[in-house]
């Protein structure tokens, strides 16, 4: 017979988030009621291996690695998917049932897998990998499956090796869920089942935005980025090659993570001094050319702005949406072909600084362009995608010629031997070493916003915009979509027709928000924005796809502080007073931002439009 304190608490169970008393492994512990089991041992630091469940995805149980016995049911139950529902849940994580059952899938898994650990990419992060260790898998007792597919090399991105896909699903639900592309599927069945694309096509054949997502919440190889090491080592061992280096500004919050470093260490100064070390001739920051987007996207707003509320052009587009996100330019160009004129015309600053290193830096040193090697260390697999992409040769040459990933640089300076944690710092090479905060915090989901208002409301008010110690809060976060907006009051006489003129803005990240945004502008709900920011990735480029592994929120936001926090200590933040950006309009882009000049190599030409801006 059930007391009456148990009948109560029966009672008050009833509602999700009320906490019960649960039983895991003897001990007694408080949990929330609709909390799975894996959340709750989580919570409270009982171990259980995973490997299909990541903290960006929902629950799928497939993997079954996470199994756990509860009292009074008859089969185990997967931890990941089954919800604590009643007081007096009876559980045990690693009873002999449980950890034999979980053996015996480990060594399934690891029987299908192709095992060639010592070359795989993933050698040292790979989960299946560390979970068969904690278990002390030494031998199997079934026979390894012979290697059945051909490695996928086809996309410009992402590199596929089918053999060692364990089919946990993450890439199918990380692109179906966050990215809202659907490029990956179970095609066949029964033993014959595994991951690919739409008709087991080649992944360079389907719609794919190379974002990369796939690759960071895969638990094993499968997924990797196609790899510049081999030509990016080549162009250093030879002497008739200059070779650069830009920087974005994920990596260095998050570089760090490769060598045992805390996320969020900022590594700036030593990733420098590395790079160096390397053998590059010249290390320089894509904040410069970020700083040089402001500039150019700034001025392309206000000049929209102009035409469609004063000089009435109807055929002006507004919103006008951010063009820096390649995976993001990807998506549209798939399933929103339709509403290409809101892009801003602008190349990203990655493609910016290509073009200015064969042209304007070519010029200054007295280099033959066709001698210069450009090298993008960048947080984003869809950065190689970008500068493959056949208009991006406004130089007359290719602008970027290889794209590194975080993840790629810091196995070659593992490579090199080369002990980033413990480096020196040494700053950026002059004249491309520079940089405003603002161009900074492009790296963060909100930063391009925050960055542009910076400059834009200063230019139509001759004030600092109106947020503490110039830190835009609502920019910033990780909120899928934001909203928000800032009052243009006491304007200069240039821009009198915005006089209190309310300037909204939208900032999305991850591709499944961006399309509810899409959406919501295609239904003339967002009539009333002037400018949006889109990311593919989630939390922006910190959360890119070549970004450390893993990732999850806490992990993207430690980033954030490490950026922002920078930004903060720096002298320069705001992109129209760096005066290096001034002295290539004065000297090269000589008609200034949006004019011939910068339009010709500074932006592109699907969106109409254009030059005729100016």
């Amino acid at each position: 017979m059930k007391t009456n304190e148990e009948v109560r608490e029966q009672e008050e169970a009833r509602d999700v988030g009320t906490l019960v008393r649960v039983t895991i492994n003897g001990r007694e512990y408080r949990a929330r009621r609709g909390a799975t089991i894996l959340e709750i041992c989580q919570e409270n630091g009982i171990p259980v291996p995973t490997l299909c469940a990541h903290d960006d995805l929902t629950s799928a149980g497939v993997c079954r690695i996470c199994s756990v016995e509860i009292e009074g049911s008859w089969a185990l139950q997967t931890a990941c998917t089954m919800e604590v529902h009643d007081p007096g849940m009876v559980i045990n994580t690693h009873s002999p049932r449980v950890r034999q059952a979980r053996r015996a899938i480990l060594e399934l898994l690891l029987a299908e897998h192709c095992g060639d650990c010592y070359t795989c990419a993933a050698s040292g992060t790979c989960e299946l990998q560390e979970i068969a260790d904690d278990y002390g898998i030494r031998e199997l007792p079934y026979e390894r499956r012979e290697p059945r597919f051909e490695p996928d090399d086809t996309g410009p991105s992402i590199y596929r090796d089918m053999n060692k896909c364990i089919q946990c699903r993450r890439c199918i639900r990380t692109c179906d869920d966050i990215q809202s592309v659907g490029a990956l599927g179970v095609f066949a069945r029964g033993p014959e089942a595994h991951i690919s694309t739409f008709a087991d096509m080649p992944l360079g054949d389907v719609v794919c935005t190379n974002c990369g997502q796939c690759i960071t919440h895969c638990p094993t190889g499968a997924l990797r980025e196609v790899d510049h090491t081999p030509e990016v080592w080549k162009a250093l061992e030879d002497p008739d090659k200059h070779v650069v280096i830009q920087t974005a500004p994920a990596p260095r919050a998050a570089m760090g993570e490769c060598f045992d470093l805390p996320p969020g260490t900022s590594v700036t100064g030593r990733m420098n001094t590395a790079m160096r070390d390397l053998g590059f001739d010249r290390i320089f920051d894509t904040n410069f050319t970020a700083d040089l987007t402001i500039m150019e996207e700034g001025t392309e707003l206000l000049l929209r702005l102009k035409a469609a509320l004063v000089d009435g052009d109807t055929s002006m587009k507004l919103p006008q949406i951010t063009s820096c996100s390649p995976g993001w330019i990807k998506y549209m160009e798939h399933f929103y072909p339709d509403m290409l004129d809101h892009l801003s015309t602008c190349k990203s600053p990655q493609q910016m600084f290509g073009a200015l290193m064969k042209t304007y830096y070519a010029e200054e040193q007295g280099i033959d362009p066709e001698s210069i090697v450009t090298v993008s260390l960048m947080p984003c697999t869809a950065k190689k995608f970008e500068s493959d992409r056949p208009e991006m040769v406004d130089s007359g040459h290719k602008d970027v010629d290889y794209v590194l990933t975080t993840r790629e640089l810091a196995q070659m300076i593992r490579e090199a031997g080369i002990p980033l944690p413990i480096l020196e710092e040494t700053s950026f090479d002059e004249p491309f070493g520079d940089a405003s905060g603002a161009g900074l915090i492009f790296g963060a989901t909100g930063g391009v916003m925050e960055a542009a208002l910076r400059t834009a409301y200063e230019i139509v008010t001759g004030r600092e915009v109106p947020f503490d110690n110039l830190n835009i809060e609502p920019c910033r976060g990780l909120e899928g979509i934001k909203m928000a907006s800032v009052k243009l009051e006491g304007v200069v006489e240039e821009w009198s027709f915005l006089e209190g003129a309310e300037l909204k803005f939208a900032i999305a990240h991850g591709l499944a928000n961006a399309q509810t945004v899409m959406e919501m502008l295609r239904d003339g709900e967002l009539d009333d924005l002037h400018f949006i920011e889109i990311m593919a990735c989630p939390g922006g480029c910190l959360g890119g796809g070549g970004q450390p592994m893993p990732v999850n929120d806490e992990i993207r936001r430690a980033r954030a502080t490490a950026i922002y926090s920078e930004d903060e200590d720096l002298p320069l933040r705001k992109s129209h007073e760096n005066p290096h950006v001034a002295y290539v309009y004065e000297k090269f882009l000589t008609d200034g931002p949006c004019g011939h000049k910068s339009h010709d190599l500074l932006h592109t030409h699907y969106t109409p439009r254009g030059r005729e801006l100016k």
